[in-house]
């Protein structure tokens, strides 16, 4: 058995293969058994409708997956660290997502 220090550990857990729009389509278009050109309408239209559920304040449950929610954040001050200039931040929305408790497990366990 071969000894891994800590910072092994941090880089082997730093590296990972990040999929682009076109990689994730061509995958999901095989696991679905449709064409990319298919796959890319469908995930276009459910962006689409997403996008249309927030702007219109509404939260989107995905079951077994999470819920996609909109908050609002409030008008602060903020102060320059390097000018010490204070700053006011206007109010504006985020999006915030929530697993929901089976991703969170599966995270925990590293995706067993």
């Amino acid at each position: 058995m071969t000894y891994v220090s800590p910072m092994q550990k941090n880089l082997i857990y730093t590296r990972r293969q990040d999929m682009n729009n076109k990689e994730f389509i061509a995958e999901l278009a095989e696991r679905m058994g449709y064409t990319a050109k298919d796959t890319q309408r469908l995930a276009t239209s459910l962006i689409d409708a997403m996008a249309d559920a927030f702007q219109e304040d509404n939260a989107v449950l995905v079951p077994n997956f999470g819920l996609f929610e909109t908050k609002k954040k409030l008008e602060r001050i903020m102060v320059n660290p390097s000018t010490g200039q204070r700053m006011l931040v206007p109010p504006k929305l985020v999006l915030n997502f929530k697993p929901n408790q089976t991703w969170k497990d599966k995270l925990k366990g590293g995706g067993q």
